[in-house]
C-alpha cells in the first residue's frame, strides 16, 4: 500500500495547558528557575520582584554559574520534554543536577506576557546570547513548530559568567502570602541546616526573605532535648542513636534491633531529627529563649526531605505532616514529638533517581523507594517515642511503688504509736484510725473510679482525633471536588433551569454535611494542642468568641440563631485555655443534643458574659425542652444522661473543669428561653 509519512505534531495551545496547569503557584515556578542556576554550578542566584503589587510587573532571576552557549540554548533550554541530566552526570561543582525535563521552567515562563534569556557562557569569554519569547505569538498559531525564536548574539554587556532570566508583563499580582512562600522556599531550597552546605545561596530581595533568613540561620539545635541520627547505608541497613542536649548517649540500636531484619529498598539516607521540650523550666538555663525557640519552629517545624542537596517540596511545609507525627501524637499523646516541637532534615543521596518528582513538582512519585524511604524515617522517629515511653513508664512505676511502700510504713508506724500508748489511749484511738482508715479507702476508691473515667475519656478524645485527622485532610476534599465535578456535568447535561429544580439542592445538602464534618474535625484537632493544656493567662471573651468561630458553620448548618453579649474589656483568668474551651464547647453540644427532642424550628442559644467583683460569670441558655427527667444536682454525674444514646459525660466534664479553674457550676432547670441555662462563675485576675 502507497503512502505518505506523518509525524506527531503538537497545537500551539499545550503550552498554556502545561505551563499553567502543571506548577499554578508563582513560588513553584520560580524555584524551578532558581533550581537551573543550581545545575550549572552558580554560587549564587538572586530573585529580584518588581511592581508585583499589580497585574503587569517583572520577576528577574540572575545567577553567577557557567552560562549556555548558543548550541546549549538551542538543544537544552528551548527544548521541553528531554532531560540532560542523566548524561551530564555531576557538575564540574560535583552536584547532581535538579532539573526536570523543562516542563517546570515552561510554567514559570508563562507567568507573564514574555519572557527574556540574557546568558554568558563560561566557555566563551567574549560572547552573550540572547533570547526573546513573545506568548502573544502562539495566540495566533496552530503549532507550536509554526514560531521561530531567534537567538541574537553580541559582545558582552559584563565579564562574568552567568545567565539572566526576566519574566515581563505578569498575568496576575503577587500577594504577600505568596512572597512569603517563594521565601521560605529559598530560604530553605539549599539545607542550611547542614553542615556541609552545597555552596549555593539563592536570595530574593524582599523584607520577608530577610526576615526568615535571618531567623535560620539562629539554628537552636543546642537548645534540643534530644537528637536523633538514623543513618541508612547502600544496603538497606539502618542504624539509629539519640543523644541528649548534653551530647551523652541516650538510646542506640544496631540495624538487627532497630529494624528487625528488615532491608530497606531505598537510596542511602540519613535523618537528623530534633526534639525540643518547651517549658520555661527546661529553658531556663539555656543560651535561647522559649519565644525565640517556639517562633523558629512555627516557621521551619516539621521533617524537610532533600535529595542531593536540594529541598523537595512539599514535605515539610506548613500543613505537610507527610511523616504522620502530628497524627501519632494524638493517638498516643504521651513523650510524642509534633511538628511544633520538633525539626528534622531527611537527607538522600539518590544519584541513580531511584526517586522521581511528578510532572506538577507536588512531591515524589510514591513509588517504592519513596515509601521505603519514609518508612525508613517513621521507624525513626517511632524508636525515639517507645524508648522515651518506656523510660517515662519506669519512672512512674518506680514512683508507684515508692508510694504504696511510703503508705504502708507511715501506716505502720501509726499503728506502733497507737500500739505503745496506754490501754486507756488505744480505746480511744484505734476506733478512729479503723474509721480514718476506711475513709482513705473510700477516698481512694472514688479516684480510681475517677482515673478510670478520665482514661475512657482519653480513650473517646484519641478515637475522635484520630477520626477528625484522617477525615480533614484527603477524604474530605475527595468529597468537594467530587460535588464541583458533578454540580459542571449535571449543569452541561440538563440545563440551567433542569439543574436548579432537581439537582441543586441535593448537591447543597452535600456541600452543608461536608462543611459539618469539617468543623467537627477542626473542633476536636484544636481541643487536643497540647500547649492549651498550659497553665496561662486566659482571655475568657477570646476563647469563648474562638469556640463560636469554630461551630459557626456547624450551627448554621442546623438552623441555630446564637446571641452573644460579651462584658466590658477582657476579663482573663489564670488557667489553661482547653479547660475554658471544653466548659464551651460542651454546654453548646448540650444545647444542640437539646434541640434533638425538641419540635420547634426556631432554635436559639444566649450566651453572656458579665463582671460581678472578681467573678466573670458565663450564662449559657436556650429554648430547647429544658433540664427534665433527672435531678439537677444528678446532671453533674458522670453516666447520667436523658438522651438515647448519649454518654452523660458532658457535663461532667464542665463541672469537672470549672472545679480547676476554681469556679462553681449551676443549672436550671428552665431559664429565661424556657430551656436550660447554666451559669459557670469564675475567679478573675483583672480585665
Amino acid at each position: 500500500m502507497a503512502g505518505s509519512a506523518g509525524h506527531l505534531r503538537f497545537a500551539a495551545d499545550i503550552l498554556r495547558r502545561l505551563g499553567e496547569e502543571l506548577n499554578p503557584n508563582i513560588d513553584q515556578g520560580i524555584v524551578e528557575l532558581v533550581k537551573n542556576a543550581y545545575d550549572a554550578d552558580a554560587t549564587s542566584c538572586h530573585v529580584e520582584l518588581v511592581g508585583t503589587d499589580a497585574p503587569g510587573g517583572s520577576v528577574r532571576i540572575e545567577d553567577d554559574g557557567e552560562g549556555m552557549t548558543e548550541r546549549e540554548v538551542y538543544d537544552g533550554w528551548l527544548v521541553l520534554g528531554r532531560s540532560t541530566k542523566s548524561t551530564r552526570g555531576l557538575t564540574a561543582k560535583g552536584r547532581h543536577p535538579a532539573g526536570n525535563k523543562g516542563l517546570g521552567r515552561l510554567a514559570a515562563l508563562r507567568l507573564g506576557e514574555r519572557a527574556v534569556l540574557r546568558t554568558r557562557p563560561l566557555s566563551q569569554p567574549d560572547r552573550e546570547y540572547e533570547v526573546w519569547i513573545e506568548w502573544a505569538a502562539y495566540d495566533g498559531a496552530t503549532l507550536v513548530e509554526d514560531v521561530s525564536i531567534p537567538i541574537q548574539n553580541g559582545p558582552r554587556a559584563s565579564a562574568h559568567p552567568g545567565t539572566s532570566i526576566e519574566i515581563e508583563g505578569l498575568r496576575d499580582r503577587v500577594g504577600r502570602m505568596e512572597i512569603k512562600r517563594l521565601a521560605r522556599a529559598l530560604v530553605l531550597l539549599a539545607d542550611p541546616f547542614g553542615d556541609d552546605p552545597a555552596g549555593f545561596n539563592p536570595t530574593l530581595g524582599a523584607e520577608e526573605y530577610a526576615d526568615l533568613e535571618r531567623l535560620v540561620s539562629a539554628r537552636y539545635f543546642p537548645d534540643a532535648e534530644y537528637h536523633l541520627v538514623a543513618e541508612l547505608d547502600e544496603r538497606g541497613r539502618a542504624a539509629v542513636t539519640v543523644r541528649d542536649f548534653r551530647g551523652e548517649e541516650l538510646f542506640t540500636a544496631d540495624h538487627a534491633e532497630f529494624a528487625q531484619g528488615r532491608r530497606y529498598r531505598a537510596p542511602p539516607a540519613r535523618l537528623d531529627f530534633w526534639v525540643f521540650l518547651l517549658s520555661a523550666d527546661v529553658f531556663r538555663l539555656r543560651a535561647a529563649s522559649l519565644r525565640e525557640v517556639r517562633e523558629w519552629l512555627e516557621q521551619f517545624g516539621g521533617v524537610h526531605l532533600y535529595v542531593n542537596g536540594l529541598r523537595v517540596a512539599p514535605y515539610g511545609n506548613p500543613g505537610n505532616d507527610w511523616l504522620d507525627l502530628n497524627l501519632r501524637r494524638t493517638q498516643s499523646p504521651e513523650e510524642r514529638p509534633s511538628t511544633n516541637t520538633s525539626i528534622g532534615r531527611l537527607s538522600v543521596s539518590d544519584p541513580d533517581d531511584r526517586l522521581m518528582q511528578k510532572t506538577d513538582r507536588s512531591g515524589l512519585i510514591e513509588g517504592e523507594a519513596f515509601t521505603e524511604l519514609r518508612d525508613f524515617a517513621h521507624d525513626a522517629t517511632e524508636f525515639l517515642a517507645r524508648r522515651r515511653m518506656e523510660v517515662a513508664e519506669r519512672r512512674r512505676a518506680r514512683e508507684r511503688e515508692q508510694a504504696g511502700s511510703r503508705a504502708g510504713q507511715q501506716r505502720q508506724s501509726l499503728q506502733d504509736e497507737i500500739d505503745r500508748s496506754g490501754s486507756k489511749d488505744r480505746a480511744r484511738l484505734e476506733p478512729a484510725f479503723r474509721r480514718y482508715d476506711r475513709a482513705r479507702q473510700l477516698e481512694a476508691d472514688a479516684l480510681r473510679r475517677e482515673v478510670q473515667l478520665y482514661r475512657t475519656l482519653a480513650t473517646a478524645g484519641i478515637t475522635a482525633a484520630t477520626f477528625a485527622h484522617e477525615s480533614s485532610g484527603n477524604p474530605l476534599k475527595v468529597i468537594a471536588h467530587a460535588v464541583d465535578a458533578v454540580e459542571r456535568r449535571a449543569r452541561r447535561a440538563t440545563g440551567q433551569d433542569s439543574y436548579a429544580d432537581r439537582i441543586a439542592e441535593p448537591v447543597n445538602a452535600i456541600r452543608r454535611a461536608v462543611d459539618n464534618l469539617g468543623v467537627l474535625s477542626s473542633a476536636t484537632l484544636r481541643l487536643l494542642q497540647a500547649d492549651k493544656r498550659r497553665a496561662t493567662r486566659v482571655e475568657v471573651n477570646e476563647v469563648v468568641a474562638q469556640v463560636l468561630r469554630t461551630f459557626d458553620p456547624f450551627l448554621r448548618g442546623r438552623d441555630v440563631t446564637v446571641r452573644v453579649q460579651y462584658s466590658p474589656g477582657t476579663p482573663y483568668l489564670r488557667g489553661s485555655e482547653a479547660a475554658l474551651e471544653s466548659i464551651v464547647t460542651n454546654l453548646l453540644n448540650n444545647s444542640l443534643v437539646a434541640f434533638e427532642r425538641a419540635t420547634s424550628p426556631d432554635r436559639r442559644i444566649d450566651i453572656t458574659t458579665e463582671i460581678r467583683g472578681d467573678l466573670l460569670l458565663l450564662v449559657v441558655s436556650d429554648n430547647g425542652p429544658g433540664i427534665e427527667g433527672i435531678g439537677l444536682e444528678d446532671i453533674w454525674l458522670p453516666g447520667e444522661t436523658t438522651s438515647v444514646g448519649g454518654t452523660g459525660l458532658g457535663l461532667a466534664i464542665v463541672h469537672d473543669a470549672t472545679s480547676d479553674l476554681g469556679g462553681i457550676a449551676r443549672a436550671v432547670a428552665h431559664g429565661p428561653l424556657a430551656g436550660a441555662e447554666f451559669t459557670i462563675e469564675l475567679p478573675i485576675l483583672g480585665r
